[in-house]
């Protein structure tokens, strides 16, 4: 995972997976995000899948970046992610670009 913070902005390059293994580390990371980071973009063009404790994941930094009046983006979800974004309806929920 890449990541590259300008001015307020924190963009996340996930690659591989997201699911019960390797979300815990993306949480532990979206959480510890700068108290002046007030937009945060996840960059999903390179996971090949995502589990419920991936959405959950995603659900959390919406919520932690709402709480302080900030912003929460999904960039280039794969073809993978936008399907079960779909499927699930967090299409609806989330801002995805």
């Amino acid at each position: 995972m890449d990541i590259t913070e300008k001015n307020e902005t924190l963009e996340f390059s996930v690659t591989g997976r997201i699911d019960t293994n390797s979300s815990p580390q993306l949480e532990a990371k979206i959480k510890g995000c700068p108290a002046n980071v007030m937009e945060l973009v996840l960059d999903l063009s390179q996971v090949e899948y995502i589990s419920s404790a991936g959405l959950r994941v995603l659900l959390i930094a919406h919520k932690l970046m709402q709480s302080r009046g900030g912003k929460f983006a999904v960039r280039n979800p794969s073809d993978f992610c936008r399907r079960i974004f779909e499927a699930t309806g967090m299409d609806s929920a989330l801002v995805i670009r």
